[in-house]
């Protein structure tokens, strides 16, 4: 049998017609039309094996969470879905990878409406970059820079489990075979929070998506807003599993364990209702969990009040 050629693994794995966009795969560029009063919101997002993904991962949970992690971006923006782009290196054109991949990619794109409209192919280390547009009415977009003092801290869903996945990946911890499959799918098959980041458009006053792990991505949100914040460990949503592992374990993967993508926001106390209403229509859990403080520090206490290290965020370059 010959060997696939590029244009044959595009239009076998990853061609498919149309049906938002205004053009898609098949010429120089895609052509997006936003409704009237809309603006476009753009991400991009790459996955590198050995750094952002382990090489036993399965190809259909690789293409899930390339999607994922792009639209957890728009989650914490506020908006809706469109189109992407994909760019994809591969070290051989082999179907036994590209089919479970691609099918796995569509499942969660076809889950929330949005199509792939282009990208690249190339020989090479594996390598997933996606580019993901989005619309939302204009002026509406949650940003990172509206949290203010007094404001609540909330997050959605629970935290820890793909901090603990990848520890047991690295031998540090042990667990049983269901419950580690439990952190391990946490860790290869994160949801996006579409529905909620939607929900939330004029109750919440910023937001992120929980990548790096909540100290270093609760620090994007002081930065730009200019405050501090108070983190209460105890209240931190965490899983029956994580719940076995020793404390200092536990506060590793809650503080600083990153690829949870949850998404972190604020509000003002007067908004609780609103905020249960929207993660009530959105059909997922969220937790008040810290307060938005004046200064630039953060702080993080246990019950009783005494300080806890908080840890540091992933930094690709650092870490």
């Amino acid at each position: 049998m010959a060997p696939m050629g590029e244009f044959e693994l595009i239009d076998r794995f990853f061609n498919r017609p149309a049906r938002r966009a205004a053009m898609g795969v098949g010429d120089d560029c895609a052509l997006l039309q936003p409704q009237p009063g809309m603006q476009l919101a753009v991400s991009c997002d790459m996955l590198v094996e050995g750094r952002h993904f382990l090489s036993t991962v399965a190809p259909e949970r690789l293409g899930h969470k390339a999607l994922a992690v792009n639209l957890s971006d728009l989650a914490a923006c506020g908006a809706e879905p469109l189109a992407f782009v994909l760019a994809l290196s591969l070290p051989r054109a082999d179907e036994a990878f590209l089919a479970p991949f691609a099918a796995g990619l569509f499942a969660l794109a076809d889950e929330h409406g949005i199509e792939l409209v282009g990208g690249d192919t190339t020989a090479g280390p594996l390598n997933v970059c996606i580019t993901v547009f989005g619309q939302l009415p204009a002026g509406q977009a949650l940003l990172r820079s509206g949290a203010r003092p007094g404001h609540d801290i909330w997050v959605s869903g629970r935290l820890g489990d793909a901090r603990l996945a990848l520890e047991v990946f690295r031998g540090h911890a042990t667990l049983p075979g269901s419950a580690f499959e439990e952190v391990r799918r946490a860790m290869e098959r994160p949801t996006p929070r579409l529905a909620l980041g939607l929900a939330l458009r004029g109750v919440a006053t910023s937001a992120i998506d929980l990548s790096d792990g909540l100290v270093g991505d609760l620090g994007h949100v002081m930065r730009q807003s200019g405050v501090g914040a108070t983190i209460e460990l105890d209240a931190l949503p965490r899983s029956a599993v994580l719940e076995t592992q020793s404390q200092a374990l536990q506060r590793v993967c809650l503080l600083a364990g990153g690829d949870d993508y949850e998404l972190l926001f604020t509000a003002p106390p007067s908004r609780r209702d609103a905020v249960l209403s929207a993660a009530s229509a959105a059909r997922v859990a969220v937790t008040r969990c810290g307060t938005v403080e004046a200064g630039d520090e953060l702080r993080v206490v246990d019950a009783d009040g005494r300080l806890v290290e908080p840890g540091h965020g992933f930094d690709h370059f650092a870490s």
